[in-house]
Formats: C-alpha cells, structure tokens, sequence
C-alpha cells in the first residue's frame, strides 16, 4: 500500500463506536480527533435516556477524562470544544435493543446513510456477570450491532473488539481461527429459553433483587463450565463472535482479541489507566498491604498488552482493510505480547515487590507500609491449603477473644478476617483461567498487520508492537505509578 493511500483513509469518514464511555473507545476517540480530525462525523453510542442526557455523559465522562489533557493542550481547550462541537455526535442508545432504540428517527436515518466504520467495543467485562445481562450485552448486542452494519448503505468495515480468552482455558498454541456454532453444540435459542426458564422459577419465589442476582450469576457459571468455558464473560464474548460470524454474510468483518489490557505505553501519555482490571486488583491488593499470597504458577507467561497498542491495532486493521484487496477476508487479530516479548510471572512479582519497597504506600494512619516478598501457590488446592493453614486458625483465636476486626485498608474501609479471606478466596477463583494459564496466543495475522504498517511507515502513528516494551521499566515507571495514581 502506498503512503498517499493511508494517510487519508479517515479523512471525510463516519463512523460509529459503541460502548463510547469505555477505557478503549475514549482512547480510539481521542486518537482519532488527534491525529485525524478531518473525520466528517463520529457517533458515539451511550446509555442515556436522550440526546441532552447522552451529551452531558459525553462531557462528563468523556472529554473531561485526563486523556484528553493532551489534545486539550495542543489545540486549546476552545478549539476542542469547537471541533467536539463540528464532529462529535452523542447518541442515546442500548445496544441490547434492535436499532440501539434510537428515538430521534432523523438522527437513525443519517446514521444508516452516512457511516462508513462501525468499531463495537461495548461489552460488560465483568467476569462473574449476571447471565442474562451478559448474553444481552455480550451476544444480542453483538448480533444487534451487524443488523445495524447491514442497513449502513455505505458501511465498509465493522471491528468487533472480542478478547484473546474467548479460547477458554485451552492449552498450547492458539490460533486466529474463528469459532463456529457447530463446532461447540451450542444453540443459542435454548441459552435463550434457559434464562428465561429461571427468571420465571426465581420470580415465583418472591426473592430479593440480590437473591435472583446472585442466582443468575451462578446460572452464568454453571452454563459456562457446561459448555467448557471458565466464566460467564469468556463464554459470552466466545458466542458473540459466533453470531457475528454466523450472520455476518459479505459485510467485511475484523474481531481484534486483545490479551489482559493494561495502563497506556506511550499515548496520550504513558500510565493512563481508568477502572480496576485484571492485574491492577492485585497491584492495588499488594501495595496496600492486603496480601502478599496469590495464586499463580511463576513460570506461567500472563499476557499483556497497553491499551493504546489495542487501539492502534484497531485503526491499523480499518486502515489495512479498507486498502488493500488482500485484506477482504474475515480477520481474527490476536493483539498480544507473549509471543514475541513475553514476561514471566516471577518477573512480575519482583517488579511489584521493588516498586513499592521503594514507594511504599502511605497507610490511613499516615504510617509507611511495608510490603513482604510475593508468594505464589501454583494451585487452588496449595492456595486453599495456605488459607485454612495460615488464616483459619487465627480467625479462631480472634473468636475466641471476642477481636472480631482485623484493620485493613482498602477504599478506605475497615473489614474483618472473614471477609479478608473469603476475598482472597473468590480474587483467586475468578482470575483463575488468567493467573494459571497454559496456552499462548498465535498471532501470524496480527505480524501481517504490523508489517504492513511498517511498509507504509505508519508504524509510528500506530505502533502496537509489543517487542519494544520493556517490562521492567513499564512496570516501575509507568504502569504501577499510574494504577496508584488513578485507581487507588
């Protein structure tokens, strides 16, 4: 591809992103007003109740977000808001209903005439979520998004933003492949029939709104593990895809599966995080003095990789696809690290351990506190042994004293042993398939990309490579300051 091909391909687009107040999609629309504003429009779909509402969560949430510090001071916080003003269209919408439930059916039919890019990146990440909130959002919400795509006269491309897990808790060398309905024995109408089955079973025992919640997560868990996935978001996010795939028919469809996404690398500006993810719980559980035993195997590799390389891959693949004939085929995009850069989890330990020796958290008390060696159990059964060794005995000691607070900090609360161990107990359980896993992500499609990015030497303007990342530095200097910054 030539160069004069790339730079212009947004330039005069429309384009949609759903999930818009999320960590990724603020980072594709402050990429994207930064490096090409030439856009003509970009949708942001939002839950609100309507237009006003959508537009004040988008100035909340969005524009005043620190990400945008950056832009704010090249251009001028006025030119910002003019060009937010020219270019940036809120929408009131639900992803789970057909249409979004767009309202304003003016608004819907520009929509439907104008886009060009549909980046879906709406999803609940919640690894223990209820089941039917995640097979609306996570699997009809995606089915919901292509219906939309096929209306769009002049639609060129969706990118549908997956996860690497949605492989369960294969072992070896995983593959870019997709997944196909037929080839796990799921039916998605009798999902369907199953949930709604035991939501009529729990409204006729009369139970509270956190009963039938808690019912409807383990009903999540237990149709997951059925059909041989870890959890409910995993297995969602797996049958979102197979939907998209299933019904996509000549709509030129991208699944970016990004690995554990972690803090910013280098734009806006390294270290720029936003809501607790997979490794930050622990981060913050460590420096805080919570706990320093965690289940994990130190020779495991975890796999990470920075949003802002997420985000690059997913403009890299719009630019790529929408270029050159080669590309017109249904992707899969593995967007990680362990391949071609991989960290141990032993390496990360020591990271945590001198980082906050060195930095050590200041507790509610106005005292230091001080951080032991990280130890790893490499099993539930070693973990649960550690516990019922180590904690049980002293929650009956406390018990018997009639000292039934053990003082911790975490969000400035106090807690109990119990409930300290019931916690350590639950973390491990729910991060699980990503603290021990056995498999690596293959991603030979992914090194097309960046080749091609490099051919046309866009790889600096969209560099997700992971191979120029030291772990040490990015762990020291940029990722855990910025968790202790931003999430603590």
């Amino acid at each position: 591809m030539e160069l004069s091909k790339i730079e212009p391909f947004l330039e005069g687009k429309t384009i949609l992103i759903t999930g818009a107040t999320g960590f990724l999609a603020k980072i594709v629309v402050e990429k994207i007003l930064r490096v090409q504003s030439n856009v003509k429009r970009l949708f942001l779909l939002l839950r609100a109740s309507d237009t006003k509402s959508a537009r004040k969560r988008f100035n909340d949430e969005i524009l005043q977000a620190e990400l945008f510090n950056v832009l704010r001071e090249k251009i001028g916080a006025n030119n910002l808001n003019s060009l937010v003003e020219e270019k940036v269209f809120p929408i009131a919408g639900d992803i789970s209903i057909e249409d979004f439930g767009i309202e304003n059916s003016e608004m819907k039919d520009e929509m439907l005439k104008e886009i060009d890019i549909i980046i879906h990146s709406a999803a609940t990440t919640r690894f223990d979520e209820r089941y039917d909130i995640a097979m609306n959002i996570n699997v009809l919400g995606a089915s919901n998004v292509l219906k939309f795509a096929k209306r769009c006269a002049n639609v060129k491309i969706l990118v549908h933003v997956s996860t690497a897990y949605v492989c369960g808790e294969s072992e070896g060398v995983i593959l870019e492949k997709s997944f196909n309905f037929g080839d796990s024995n799921i039916d998605i109408d009798v999902e369907k029939k199953v949930i709604e089955d035991k939501l009529k079973e729990l409204e006729a025992q009369s139970l509270t709104s956190k009963e039938v919640t808690t019912a409807m997560r383990d009903l999540g868990h237990q149709r997951a593990s059925l059909h041989g996935w870890p959890n409910t978001y995993s297995f969602t996010k797996a049958m979102g895809e197979m939907m998209l795939g299933h019904l996509k028919e000549n709509l030129q469809l991208v699944i970016i599966r990004p690995t554990i996404i972690t803090s910013t690398y280098k734009e806006p500006f390294p270290g720029w995080i936003e809501g607790v993810k997979t490794l930050d719980t622990f981060i913050l559980v460590y420096g805080k003095g919570i706990s320093n035993v965690f289940l994990s195997d130190p020779n495991t590799k975890p796999d990470l990789i920075p949003g802002d390389m997420v985000v690059n891959s997913i403009l890299a693949a719009i630019v790529a696809h929408g270029n050159n004939k080669s590309y017109q085929n249904h992707f899969i995009y593995h967007i990680s690290s362990s391949k071609i850069n991989p960290l141990k989890s032993g390496d990360a330990k020591l990271f945590m351990f001198h980082y906050f020796t060195k930095n050590p958290w200041i507790g509610k008390n106005g005292n230091k506190i001080k951080v032991k060696e990280i130890t790893f159990l490499s099993s539930m059964d070693s973990f649960q042994a550690y516990i019922s060794r180590y904690y049980w005995p002293l929650l009956k000691v406390l018990q018997l004293a009639n000292v039934l607070t053990w003082y911790y900090l975490l969000d400035g609360t106090y807690t109990n042993l119990k409930r300290k161990i019931d916690m350590d107990i639950r973390l491990s359980k729910l991060y699980k398939p990503y603290l021990i896993f056995h498999g690596s992500f293959d991603d030979s499609n992914t090194e097309r990309l960046r080749m091609t990015m490099k051919e046309c030497k866009m790889d600096d303007v969209l560099n997700f490579d992971p191979s120029c990342i030291n772990w040490e530095d990015y762990f020291t200097n940029i990722h855990i300051p910025g968790v202790v910054k931003r999430l603590a």
